[in-house]
C-alpha cells in the first residue's frame, strides 16, 4: 500500500488542488494522511474543524481513497517532514501558493523547504492561475 502525506494548510482551493492530484495518481491502492500543522492555536481548534482538510478528505473519499486526519504544531517544514519520516510516507503532496522572489526570500516557503529536507518525493501541487 502507498502511503501519501498530504500537508495542507487554510486554503480550501489549494488543499483541494493537492486532493486531486492525489487522487489522479494511478499507484493502485493508496492510504492518505491530511495533515494540518497549527503554528498558533491557542483556540484548540481541530484539524477536522478546518475546510481545507474536510475538503482534502472529501475529495479523497469520493476517490475511493483511505483517509485520516491528523493535526500536529510548530514550524510547519519541520513537522511535515518529522511526520513524513516517522509513518514511512512513501510521498508528501504540498500546495504552492504564488509568490515573487523577494517575498520567498523574506517569507521561506514551506513546500521549497519540505523539498530540500525531506528524504521522501515531494509532489508539488500549484493552485492554476
Amino acid at each position: 500500500m502507498t502511503h501519501v502525506l498530504l500537508a495542507v494548510d487554510d486554503d480550501e482551493e489549494r488543499a483541494r488542488a493537492q486532493a486531486e492530484a492525489v487522487a489522479d495518481l494511478d499507484w493502485g491502492v493508496v492510504e492518505v494522511t491530511v495533515l494540518h500543522v497549527f503554528t498558533h492555536n491557542e483556540e484548540g481548534a481541530s484539524v477536522s474543524q478546518l475546510a481545507s482538510a474536510r475538503t482534502a478528505r472529501d475529495v479523497l473519499q469520493a476517490a475511493d481513497i483511505e483517509v485520516s486526519l491528523v493535526g500536529g504544531s510548530g514550524e510547519p517544514d519541520e513537522r511535515v517532514v518529522a511526520h513524513a519520516e516517522r509513518t514511512d510516507a512513501d510521498l508528501i503532496a504540498v500546495g504552492g501558493r504564488s509568490r515573487s522572489p523577494t517575498g520567498k526570500a523574506v517569507f521561506g516557503s514551506v513546500s521549497q523547504s519540505v523539498m530540500l529536507n525531506g528524504d521522501v518525493p515531494v509532489l508539488y501541487c500549484p493552485l492554476g492561475e
